[in-house]
């Protein structure tokens, strides 16, 4: 077995892709295992590996970890981005659990219905310009540096950078009000290990499609309909 994590979970973004980011910027290779079928699925049930029997699962320094937080804080610990101290590790949990509220929204989007999807969309936008971008366009004004905690790149600065361009890919230009994160987002996208994650041919994955969604309604046995907000 190589050294480096690997990722059990399906071809497409879901939980597990704030995982992936996170490695990459950490500049940590990983290897991945995509389930496509339910067998699958059900031996890693079988085998005790899912804890609270759900994906995502990551095998990393001779544990296998679930629950999707716990995963990303001790990657950010491992890798000295999750602040200096315990009054920084707060506020970047803070951010971290806001931006997660935000992409939560996100992450339903493919499941719904194409009625719901337009009306998803325009909550999406709603939220985002009124609720959570202007706390973070605030605290990069007040504080005037480059980062959103203690002036150095942090977990919450790699969270926010995601959804910042999660929330594009539904309207292009929803941050022309905010020109600190404007400049955010071009500062962190050209750190080295987040450039090259940004770049074709990285792990990074696709906006879910028909095939994502379809497979994991089949390994998951989904066969209800999400609803919009």
């Amino acid at each position: 077995m190589s050294g480096k994590p690997k990722l059990y979970y399906f071809d497409g973004r879901g939980k597990m892709e704030s995982i992936r980011w996170l490695l990459a910027a950490a500049g940590v290779e990983f290897e991945e295992e995509f389930l496509e079928t339910r067998e699958q699925y059900e031996k890693l049930l079988q085998g005790g590996s899912l804890l609270f029997q759900q994906v995502p699962m990551v095998e990393i320094d001779g544990m296998k970890m679930v629950q999707t937080r716990a995963i990303l804080s001790y990657i950010a610990a491992k890798y000295n981005l999750y602040g200096k101290d315990l009054k920084e590790r707060a506020l970047i949990d803070m951010y971290v659990g806001g931006t997660d509220d935000l992409m939560g929204f996100i992450m339903m989007f493919p499941f719904l219905s194409a009625e719901d999807k337009e009306k998803q969309c325009a909550f999406i936008v709603q939220k985002a310009t009124s609720r959570y971008f202007p706390v973070y366009e605030k605290v990069l004004k007040d504080h005037g540096q480059d980062f959103l905690v203690g002036n150095s790149f942090s977990w919450a600065d790699v969270h926010l950078l995601e959804a910042i361009l999660m929330v594009e890919e539904k309207k292009s230009d929803v941050l022309s009000a905010f020109p600190q994160l404007q400049a955010f987002k071009a500062r962190i996208s050209s750190i080295p290990t987040i450039k090259k994650f940004l770049e074709p041919g990285s792990q990074r994955k696709p906006v879910p499609d028909d095939k994502y969604v379809e497979t994991v309604r089949r390994v998951l046995r989904m066969y209800y309909d999400l609803k919009a907000n």
